[in-house]
């Protein structure tokens, strides 16, 4: 029988799971939406029986060895979500508790940019790296920091929330209840809103007029930037300011080898990165200057989340 690992990855809309083996091959994978249940017992049902849906679609025999999980202001020492404020359930939810009445299994439980740096370790462009840090710029800002080989976990399970860390003091609100997180500028709903008020206060044509702002994604704002449109250029380089300059920050704590960027703002490409770097270089120390890689995920796209939880549970187990 081969061995596999489910890898879920619950996002504050969807909910990503899959089967993979140890080198990474997916066998099957699925989704469903994480607000459809009212309560956490339900969504965890649905997600076992769509699993187990998965399992008789593969035309092998399978040892189920463990659960990774990867989700928002998870606890990876207590294997619980806590306050998230991005999923539609309040409190402190024992995730891997709910699990384990489904299945006699290991369950890891971790934050989902954490599980991001295990995949990226374990399956994409940080194989052999000891230092380094993942950033996700997506619904929300999540980071993963790998120092000296291990996970940073800190002495409570929820180290590395560089999302929340304050990039402008008194600044935007932000969905965590504080104001001015990074998270508020360097999300997907950071950049649509800079585009916002980029708009509000000019009088300059713009593609992304045509766009209500509930319904602009990043893509538009980078598509618009290809074509040209100087205010979907200005917000990238605005974006780009407000993340360098946290980085910059980070860096002197940390001296990461690389920073690798997931998610939907990340594939901007060059749009965001490009002045993220400068603004970042521009405000380090001179002792860090020139020696931070910036690389986007080697993670494949459509697998990264899935791949990122199912490597919890190799790491775990020593694989």
């Amino acid at each position: 029988m081969r061995p596999v690992a489910i890898g879920i990855d619950i996002g504050g809309t969807n909910t990503k799971f899959g089967i993979a083996d140890a080198h990474g091959h997916i066998l099957a994978s699925d989704s469903i939406s994480s607000r459809e249940h009212e309560n956490p017992e339900d969504f965890v049902g649905a997600v076992h029986e769509a699993v187990a849906g998965l399992i008789k679609e593969v035309a092998e025999p399978l040892e189920l060895v463990g659960i990774g999980v990867g989700a928002p202001n998870a606890n990876y020492f207590k294997g619980t979500i806590e306050f998230a404020p991005n999923l539609r359930w309040r409190g402190v939810i024992p995730l891997a508790e709910l699990f384990r009445k489904f299945y006699d299994l290991p369950v890891v439980v971790t934050n989902d940019a954490n599980a991001a740096a295990i995949g990226e370790m374990i399956y994409g462009g940080a194989k052999g790296m000891r230092d380094f840090v993942i950033i996700t710029l997506g619904t929300g800002v999540g980071s993963g920091f790998v120092a000296n080989g291990q996970l940073i976990y800190g002495h409570d399970g929820f180290a590395g929330e560089f999302g929340h860390v304050t990039a402008v003091r008194g600044g935007r609100m932000c969905t965590c209840g504080r104001k001015g997180c990074v998270e508020t500028y360097a999300s997907a709903r950071g950049v649509v809103l800079t585009v916002h008020e980029l708009l509000t206060g000019t009088q300059q044509d713009s593609r992304l007029k045509h766009i209500l702002p509930e319904d602009m994604t990043p893509k538009d704002v980078y598509q618009a930037a290809e074509a040209g449109d100087s205010i979907a250029r200005e917000a990238f380089e605005y974006t780009g300011k407000i993340l360098g300059e946290s980085l910059s920050d980070m860096v002197a704590i940390t001296s990461p080898e690389a920073i690798f960027f997931f998610g939907g703002v990340a594939r901007a490409g060059d749009w965001i990165l490009e002045p993220t770097q400068r603004h970042m270089e521009a405000n380090l120390l001179s002792i860090f200057r020139n020696k931070v890689k910036f690389i986007p995920s080697k993670l494949p796209e459509s697998d990264a989340a899935i791949l990122g939880a199912c490597s919890l549970v190799w790491k775990e187990l020593g694989h």
